[in-house]
């Protein structure tokens, strides 16, 4: 269904996207559950989901440039299938959170997964990020997680918002591929890993296993440490693993850790 072209930039429409991207935009995308994504690679994703969970397309705002894109690419049947609201190039400026707009702006709604209902799916590889606070770092840990064939990646609580604007880009698509678990105690973490059910490694650049030395035989939980304070205290049972590194530097970037070690462990070692 397309609507007449929105041309005010007073319009509802400019306000609530606004809204959703602006320094109160958290609290109104908890309370909604509603989320802006932006572009071609965010939307070439979202209109063809790889998930049962994957967020929905709610309104797709397009400039004539930004529709030309879309059916370039896609069928009508798809882009038609969409509420398609055109508006000007001034009113997609205002809207967008980014100063050179593709003309192509999204408002999704997604529904928040609970970790019960990812457990009963039975997933194999497993990313926990604990307090993981910089955005492109979360958005990174999601697309590497989601290439690695990994089944979820789960977040703490206290953890940046994974649908503010700058997660959600950096996913590069892949909040629509891969499941994700937001605002887990660390506790509810532990206790998976007690089951005896997965083999739970955490990241420390003081662990004393090598990552080579790691071929877990069952499903696996990865488990990652704050940009700044690394690890959260864990039980002495879950296993310390470090990335060796050959050169001299004292660490790795969280995003930059996970990216090897899920390669690892998702790629590398089912070979």
């Amino acid at each position: 269904m397309t609507h007449q072209v929105i041309t005010s930039l007073h319009s509802p429409h400019v306000e609530r996207v606004k809204a959703l991207l602006g320094s109160r935009g958290k609290k109104i995308r908890r309370e909604e559950s509603l989320f802006i994504a932006d572009g071609m690679q965010s939307l070439r994703s979202a209109l063809i989901p790889q998930i049962k969970s994957a967020p929905l397309i709610e309104k797709l705002y397009l400039t004539p440039t930004g529709e030309e894109k879309l059916r370039g690419e896609f069928s009508s049947e798809i882009v038609d299938a969409q509420e398609i609201i055109p508006v000007t190039d001034a009113v997609m400026a205002a809207m967008a959170d980014t100063e050179s707009p593709q003309g192509i702006l999204a408002l999704c709604k997604y529904r928040a997964l609970s970790l019960e209902e990812l457990i009963s799916t039975s997933p194999k590889r497993l990313a926990f990020f604990w307090q993981i606070q910089d955005p492109g770092n979360a958005g990174t840990a999601i697309r590497t997680a989601d290439a690695c064939g990994f089944d979820a990646v789960l977040f703490s609580e206290g953890s940046v918002d994974i649908y503010s604007p700058k997660v959600v880009r950096s996913t590069a698509g892949s909040l629509w591929h891969i499941p994700v678990v937001e605002d887990l105690t660390l506790a509810s973490i532990v206790e998976l890993a007690q089951s005896g059910e997965y083999s739970v490694l955490a990241f420390d650049g003081l662990g004393s296993r090598d990552l080579h030395d790691c071929q877990p035989d069952k499903p696996i939980i990865a488990i990652f440490g704050n940009e700044a304070r690394g690890l959260p205290t864990l039980p002495e049972s879950i296993e310390k693993v470090r990335i060796p590194m050959k050169g001299h530097a004292e660490s790795l970037n969280v995003a930059s850790a996970a990216a090897i070690a899920l390669f690892h462990l998702g790629i590398a070692g089912s070979r």
